[in-house]
């Protein structure tokens, strides 16, 4: 039983990390509403169960900032800005990630086979365990984000989804956590 609890999402040992969805970039994602639906979900939870929330912002002068509906939802968050695509290559990223001292992250954004492909693997290559939430993630093409999946995946990072994420977190029912969740929820069946 220790060994599969060890294998879900630890709401104590785990971040967010919102990766590049800019107000520039964003409208050319594929299925960008879907996505960003489900970007707005994990950012309420993570504000309701207290989980550290960290966003990335690829050459904002160029691309824009961070949405501003998600970077509403996550107020106390961590914003940093970044040229190399793997934010891990950012050696102030890793001390600020570091700060942060949990060792699991769910990682959405975009694009797939950029940036968050990139920063996933190095993530990986950091010893951090790395869930990747693939309907929280887009490209601009589909196929680029279908490849960059079956990459990550072969690479040995967790292909998760939404649900999955909010429920593992949640772990059980009848708390006034999972009663402060579940319109999350169900607004995501409904989409």
């Amino acid at each position: 039983m220790d060994e599969l609890r060890n294998k879900l999402i630890s709401r104590n040992d785990s971040f967010l990390l919102v990766v590049d969805v800019q107000a520039r970039l964003a409208p050319a994602i594929f299925g960008i509403d879907h996505i960003l639906k489900r970007n707005e979900a994990l950012l309420s939870a993570c504000e309701k169960l207290d989980i550290p929330v960290v966003f990335t912002e690829q050459y904002p002068k160029g691309i824009g900032h961070t949405i501003p509906r998600l970077r509403d939802l996550a107020v106390c968050a961590q914003v940093y800005e970044k040229i190399h695509f793997d934010a891990t290559a950012e050696p102030e990223f890793l001390a600020l990630i570091t700060a942060i001292g949990r060792r699991e992250v769910v990682v959405i954004g975009t694009e797939a086979h950029v940036c968050v492909l990139q920063t996933a693997l190095g993530l990986r290559s950091h010893n951090y365990a790395v869930k990747l939430c693939v309907d929280a993630t887009g490209s601009r093409k589909e196929i680029d984000k279908e490849i960059a999946l079956q990459r990550m995946a072969s690479e040995g990072l967790s292909l998760v989804t939404t649900e999955m994420v909010l429920f593992e977190w949640l772990r059980r029912a009848g708390t006034d956590e999972f009663s402060d969740l579940l319109p999350l929820v169900r607004e995501l069946v409904e989409i």
